[in-house]
């Protein structure tokens, strides 16, 4: 076994494995760093024999002998050493047995990351970082902040969880709704993280998509008939079944117009359809992730990018702009204006977003400007807005199609 099928293996597998030791032991950083043990093992072992039949479980087997051994190590432990030592020796078998509906180990996770005593964005830091398997340089850039400005904000939350011993536990139905919309958006990043990587060499990773739909799915059967619910899961089953078209086999972006329509997943985009029209069935406000799945349903009814219904998706997105309005919305209203209304237009709404300073740091934002400035003709400004958008992400296949974009002007 090669050292990236090693790598591969440790990324798919990261999250939920230290979802199941947060779980036995209690204890953020103890988990970490036990997985981080269990990771270095693999490496010595695993290139020269055979794979686990359960790679997952057997990380979590060995991180949990480590976490034994450090704790007899330690003599701060020492008054409570035995009864921890018993749980985690009685619990040996559990990585092995399927979750169920209300014991899933990173549902739980979730939960934890979305307590109320935690601000949006330390709920979202603690995602980033321990679902999605970011490191803290890398949710600091999400945050426009330093890496130990980050680091600190981290500690100080887990040390929360610890001292004040916030429960690692899906809540009750009467305190889960309440903390709904958290989690829903906390599902989404981890989505969003799996649809588009923040960095490195690939510009998926399927592992964090799939979860976040197997997710979308406990949660859909723990609260039927919300709408919150259906339409982000519709949202993200729209979106994945897209994937086999998005990148060709050298890892290269396919632009949406450039798709082979035919590689998209249509039983997956008949399922989302289905839900967008369960989310958008219920009388009274329209919920964002419904909208938002009504536009992903209307590029995946269309038969090819010509005949995409812009018109229909640009107003909602101004539907969208009043129920859930943000920067990022209003950029997107503005690419799909660019298509009705053509890119002048759309780019006078995107300079006017950015002397705002709404979306300052945001990577896309240069991004578009560069599409539309190309569309124009106006090659000198968008060769710059390509540089910059280059500077600004760390994504090799974006900057590859910005290059390439570049090229073709030259």
């Amino acid at each position: 076994m090669t050292l990236s099928e090693i790598d591969k293996i440790f990324r798919d597998e990261a999250g939920r494995a230290l979802a199941t030791l947060i779980r036995l032991v209690g204890d953020f950083d103890l988990a970490e760093d036990a997985l981080q043990d269990a990771f270095a093992v693999a490496l010595e072992h695993w290139p020269a024999g055979e794979l686990p039949d359960n790679p997952r479980a057997w990380l979590v087997n060995v991180a949990k002998h480590k976490v034994i051994d450090r704790i007899r190590r330690q003599a701060v432990f020492r008054g409570k050493q035995q009864a921890l030592v018993h749980e985690l020796e009685l619990n040996a078998q559990a990585t092995d047995e399927p979750s169920a509906m209300l014991d899933d180990d990173m549902l739980r996770l979730i939960f934890t990351c979305c307590h109320p005593a935690f601000a949006p964005e330390v709920q979202v830091a603690l995602t980033l970082r321990t679902v999605c398997g970011l490191s803290t340089a890398q949710v600091a850039r999400a945050f426009l902040v330093g890496e130990e400005a980050m680091a600190q904000r981290l500690v100080r939350a887990k040390q929360k969880i610890r001292l004040a011993g916030i429960p690692y536990e899906v809540p009750e139905r009467d305190t889960l709704v309440p903390r709904l919309d958290g989690v829903l958006a906390v599902i989404y990043l981890v989505f969003t993280e799996g649809y588009v990587a923040t960095s490195g060499a690939d510009l998926m990773r399927p592992d964090l998509a799939a979860e976040a739909i197997r997710l979308g799915r406990l949660l859909d059967r723990l609260l039927p008939d919300r709408t919150g619910i259906k339409g982000l899961l519709a949202l993200m089953l729209l979106h994945d079944a897209r994937r086999a078209g998005r990148e060709t086999a050298a890892g290269d972006i396919v632009l949406l117009e450039e798709q082979d329509r035919s590689r998209w997943n249509r039983a997956q985009i008949e399922e989302g359809l289905r839900m967008v029209d369960d989310a958008l069935g219920v009388p009274g406000r329209p919920q964002p992730y419904a909208v938002q799945a009504a536009i992903a349903a209307l590029h995946a009814r269309a038969p090819s990018y010509e005949q995409t219904d812009w018109p229909q998706i640009a107003g909602l997105y101004e539907v969208l702009l009043r129920i859930n309005p943000s920067p990022v919305v209003e950029l997107n209203h503005a690419a799909a204006v660019s298509m009705v209304d053509g890119p002048a237009r759309a780019l006078d709404l995107v300079d006017a977003i950015a002397a705002r300073g709404g979306l300052d740091g945001y990577e896309l934002l240069p991004a578009v400007r560069a599409d539309l400035l190309r569309r124009l003709g106006r090659k000198e400004e968008a060769m710059e807005a390509y540089a910059t958008a280059t500077e600004a992400t760390q994504l090799e296949p974006l900057r590859r199609l910005y290059a390439r974009r570049v090229r073709e002007m030259e």
